[in-house]
C-alpha cells in the first residue's frame, strides 16, 4: 500500500459526531503515519498527574517550583505507563523520533531528567500513553468522517489554552466546530 500519503506532522481533529470516548473532542498530534499505521499523541487531554508525580516515580530529585505546574496529558490509550515527550527544537536524546525539522517526540529517561534538572527543551508536552492505528485502520476512518486533518501547528501543541485546542485547530483548517452536528448523516 504505497499510495498512502503520510499525514506526519498533522492534526486529526475528532468530529463532534465522534462516540469514542477515548478520543471525543481531541485533538491528536501524528507522529507517525505510513502503510504500516499511524502513531499519534492527544494533546488536548491532561491528566491529574504533573511533572513532579512522574520525576519523584521515577526516582528524581525534581524541583517542584519547576515541576509541579507542568501537566501531563492522555497521549492515548494504548502502553498508557509508557512516557513520551513532545518537544521543540529536537534535540539530542537517546530515543528521539524526528516528526519534522522542528519537532521530536523522546521516549527516553535522559529527556526526563534534563527537564527536571532545568535543561529543557524551549517547548515541550508530557504525555502517558499514544494512539496507534493499524495498517488503512486510520484511512478507513478518515473515510467515515471520523476526523478533521491538516497541517499542525506548534503553537498550538504547545501554547494555546488546553482547553482551546480542539476548536483552534479545526479553525485554523476554517471549520467552526459548533456548527457542526453530532448526527451521523449523508444527504
Amino acid at each position: 500500500m504505497a499510495d498512502v500519503e503520510s499525514l506526519r506532522n498533522h492534526f486529526l481533529i475528532a468530529m463532534p459526531s465522534m462516540a469514542d470516548p477515548n478520543f471525543s473532542r481531541t485533538v491528536t498530534y501524528l507522529c507517525e503515519h505510513n502503510e504500516e499505521g499511524a502513531m499519534g499523541l492527544v494533546i488536548n487531554r491532561p491528566m491529574e498527574l504533573t511533572l513532579l508525580d512522574i520525576a519523584q516515580g521515577m526516582g528524581l530529585d525534581a524541583d517542584p517550583e519547576l515541576t509541579a505546574r507542568v501537566p501531563v496529558y492522555q497521549g492515548g490509550p494504548v502502553q498508557v505507563e509508557r512516557g513520551f515527550v513532545l518537544h521543540q527544537p529536537l534535540g539530542d536524546w537517546e530515543a528521539t523520533l524526528v516528526v519534522s525539522d522542528e519537532i521530536g517526540v523522546t521516549m527516553s529517561r535522559d529527556i526526563i531528567e534534563a527537564i527536571v534538572a532545568g535543561n529543557r527543551p524551549e517547548r515541550f508536552l508530557v504525555a502517558l500513553g499514544y494512539a496507534g492505528w493499524g495498517a488503512g485502520q486510520l484511512e478507513h476512518e478518515m473515510a467515515a468522517n471520523a476526523w478533521l486533518n491538516g497541517p499542525a501547528d506548534p503553537a498550538i501543541i504547545f501554547d494555546a489554552p488546553v482547553e482551546q485546542r480542539w476548536t483552534l485547530a479545526a479553525a485554523r483548517l476554517g471549520v467552526d466546530l459548533s456548527l457542526l452536528s453530532s448526527d451521523v448523516g449523508h444527504a
